[in-house]
């Protein structure tokens, strides 16, 4: 009896495909500069293509308010084990916490950042405030720092509140550009947009 022929399984060619050529705003190794587009046609710095990879994470308007506070008290906590509490290093890392917090914010709580920032400054001053005869000494000395270290509070509670206002600007012209794009679509294929 004879066996029919058996062929070996081929393996399938995948159909080659040809890379674009580089475009007028390829990244050029020689060069290692600033060679992509950004969406005007611009050249985009390095450090905004670096900040760009960083992990990008969004916070609701009671996460940003939670890790705030926790990050302030931690920052407290270290300040008072490591400088002795000092309200210098505690201001210094109050800011870019500040800015962190409304950067990190969605954009549908982006008024919370201004807001939870300042009570994270507060319930971070609990570890370098240095009162003591219990409950009303303690919050004696936690108003007192408050009060001695004011321009630290304002100025991050200013750094949140400009970066979230430009947050919210850009969201609002972004809006206004999608509408005014889709409307310009409509018109160019006859159709209605309903009214608001």
């Amino acid at each position: 009896m004879e066996q029919p022929r058996t062929r070996p399984p081929q393996r399938r060619q995948r159909p080659q495909t040809t890379l674009p050529a580089p475009t007028r705003g390829a990244v050029s190794e020689a060069a290692g500069s600033y060679r992509v587009p950004a969406p005007g046609g611009r050249r985009v710095p390095p450090v905004v293509l670096t900040l760009r990879r960083l992990p990008n994470p969004r916070f609701t308007g009671l996460g940003a308010g939670l890790f705030a506070v926790a990050a302030m008290l931690c920052v407290g906590f270290l300040d008072e084990l490591i400088l002795d509490g000092a309200p210098l290093a505690y201001g210094l890392l109050f800011l870019p916490l500040s800015a962190a917090t409304a950067l990190w914010v969605r954009t549908a709580d982006l008024v919370t950042a201004p807001i939870s920032v300042p009570i994270a400054f507060a319930v971070g001053t609990v570890p370098i405030s240095g009162g003591s005869g219990g409950l009303g000494g303690q919050t004696m000395a936690v108003i007192t720092t408050l009060a001695v270290h004011a321009g630290w509070l304002y100025g991050g509670t200013l750094v949140a509140g400009v970066i979230a206002s430009v947050r919210k600007v850009r969201q609002m012209g972004r809006r206004q550009l999608a509408r005014d794009t889709a409307a310009a679509a409509s018109i160019g294929t006859g159709t209605r947009l309903p009214r608001r």
